[in-house]
């Protein structure tokens, strides 16, 4: 039967009771961790956020009514104990545990709430994880999942803390907005006082922030919730959090860039007591992608990508030679001593994983404790890959990994790839080792075949580079951005840029966009007003905080850090969201469903 507290307050938390409480009174409260009953004795682990603390019933020490009360309880039942801490001794003291070196007497027990038996032992990480999903709320429980809720807040702290010294305020914008183009799928939310129209949940506060700055508040930040209608991958969510800021009269990446890594460096110091350095890498987009195969690459291991070209385009193997000669490049990474490391078997598996990233295959030229293997030998001579040896610089035991392709990005995207895929394969970094750096001059747009038409690659509000203005009606795909990239470890962790605040050099980005006046009036004509009353040169950053407190604990899937999740297609296994509606709500909202059939 459960009781009431009756007036009992708790004075300490489980996991703080320690040898300095020896000989003092308390009252603790929690869920029944473990339970052994031992007959004149019945040990209870008791725990709560703060950890665990072992209780025992001493049938010395407590009358026989306390002691049959305690017979009853079970695990996960919510209970509250007063009694006297003392030491422990002997083999009972457990070093592994904060509180080991005591244990609570019980001289009085409430049982607030008993519990049925659980769908799966609580801290179980290996039951299924959908049931644990539904069940969301048992998970909660496992100390894993607490403990990142709790570095999840001390980041939102840091944060705050850090942009209030900095002369930032924060400052909510609109969850409810207009659906803008260029970027993914909104979310929309239907209008009940105006039939047939519709708001959209914020993929972003970009317009919000930059009104606030032509309104004149200098230095905004928020933690906002953002929402993206898109398929979902390992670390993304439909909706999720970012801290989004902004600031007026600055006109140089670097600004934001410092500011950004000030915050980063107090954040790891004070939840990690590691020391980033000073100043990040700075690295252009476009070296990224020749020596790395990504805009977001991975330092904390070499591996490059090398350039065969010059080899390739006189080679008697037709697929390196016909790739150059048709335009497109020839690329090697050389995996150190892994000639005997990658059977056939295992390059057989390597080839058709670079091919779902659209090449045609994988060549390979190994130095083995057996002898040279490789897949191309008949069709070259000894000279030849002597030279390969040489160019990429290969030792005894080494193998080179080649693609050719006729599109350049397509090769070092698929041999970026293959890096990460065989450094993950051969642990090739540690756990706790960071590797920071800004990626930046990103081209400005990228063509979409599919609209056939240039697209923003970040969105149409970043600025072009100065000295790339005069590129942007006649050669766009020239023109770099003023934006920047946060990564961290091979994670993109936010990015940002300098804002277009030219009226000029705004419409130039809408006419490249193929944008025509009644559409910029549609869509943006509240933000392009707002350009004609003076607006300051400016700036921002969004950095994901999902992203950021995976990498902070050590986690690679993104729904350790979100108290309650989404699955794979979007919906709540907990609540069981989305969900049907009445159809008197849809008829007051002028909705009708139709079936797939």
């Amino acid at each position: 039967m459960a009781e009431m507290l009756n007036g009992l307050k708790r004075t300490d938390m489980c996991g703080n009771v320690t040898a300095e409480y020896v000989g003092q009174e308390i009252t603790v409260m929690g869920w029944v961790h473990r339970r052994r009953d031992l007959g004149g004795l019945i040990f209870l682990q008791l725990r709560d956020r703060s950890g665990i603390v072992q209780v025992v019933f001493d049938t010395d020490v407590c009358e026989r009514e306390l002691l049959d009360k305690a017979s009853t309880i079970k695990l996960e039942y919510v209970v509250t104990v007063v009694g006297k801490v003392r030491r422990r001794i002997g083999n009972n003291v457990n070093p592994n545990m904060k509180t080991g070196e005591i244990e609570v007497v019980a001289e009085k027990l409430q049982i607030l709430s008993e519990a049925d038996t659980t769908p799966f032992s609580v801290g179980d990480v290996n039951a299924n994880e959908a049931l644990r999903l539904k069940y969301r709320y048992l998970d909660l429980r496992r100390e894993q999942l607490q403990h990142n809720m709790i570095v999840r807040d001390s980041v939102c702290r840091i944060i705050r803390n850090y942009l209030a010294d900095n002369g930032f305020i924060e400052i909510e914008t609109p969850m409810l907005g207009k659906s803008t183009p260029e970027g993914a799928r909104d979310y929309l939310v239907p209008s009940r006082v105006r039939p047939g129209s519709f708001y959209a949940l914020p993929q972003s506060p970009q317009l919000y922030k930059q009104l606030l700055m032509i309104g004149g508040l200098d230095r905004y930040y928020q933690v906002a919730r953002c929402f993206r209608d898109e398929d979902l991958r390992a670390n993304r969510q439909p909706e999720f959090t970012q801290l989004d800021l902004e600031m007026s009269f600055v006109d140089q990446e670097e600004d934001v860039m410092q500011l950004t890594e000030g915050m980063l460096r107090k954040m790891f110091k004070e939840i990690r007591n590691v020391e980033l350095p000073e100043k990040f890498v700075r690295m252009p987009w476009t070296e990224c992608m020749n020596r790395y195969g990504s805009d977001k690459p991975d330092l904390r291991y070499g591996m490059e990508i090398q350039n065969l070209d010059g080899i390739a385009v006189k080679s008697k193997f037709a697929v390196f030679q016909n790739a150059v000669k048709n335009g497109g490049t020839v690329r090697a990474i050389v995996l150190k001593d892994g000639a005997d490391k990658l059977s056939r078997k295992e390059l057989d598996k390597l080839v058709e994983f670079v091919r779902t990233y659209k090449v045609g295959g994988l060549a390979w030229y190994g130095l083995g404790s057996e002898g040279v293997k490789c897949s191309f030998a008949k069709a070259v001579d000894a000279g030849e890959l002597d030279e390969i040896k040489q160019s990429i610089g290969m030792a005894q035991g080494d193998i080179a990994l080649i693609v050719a392709d006729t599109d350049w990005q397509t090769a070092v995207v698929a041999l970026g790839a293959l890096r990460c895929h065989l450094a993950a394969k051969f642990n090739m970094y540690k756990a706790g080792d960071f590797a920071c750096l800004w990626v930046v001059d990103f081209p400005l747009f990228e063509y979409s075949e599919e609209q056939g038409r240039f697209v923003a690659m970040h969105h149409p509000f970043t600025s072009p580079k100065n000295e790339d203005l005069q590129y942007m009606l006649t050669d766009p795909a020239r023109v770099r951005a003023k934006a920047y990239d946060v990564v961290i470890n091979g994670d993109e962790m936010g990015g940002g840029s300098m804002r277009i605040y030219n009226r000029e050099v705004q419409k130039t980005m809408f006419e490249v966009l193929g944008f025509t006046d009644e559409q910029i009036a549609e869509k943006f004509g509240f933000f392009v007003d707002a350009f004609k009353y003076g607006t300051p040169p400016h700036g921002g950053l969004a950095l994901g905080l999902d992203r950021l407190v995976m990498v902070l604990t050590d986690t690679t899937n993104i729904k350790d850090v979100i108290a309650f999740p989404k699955i794979q297609n979007a919906s709540c296994l907990m609540t069981e969201a989305p969900s049907t509606v009445d159809e008197a709500q849809l008829r007051e909202l002028r909705i009708r469903c139709e079936s797939d059939d």
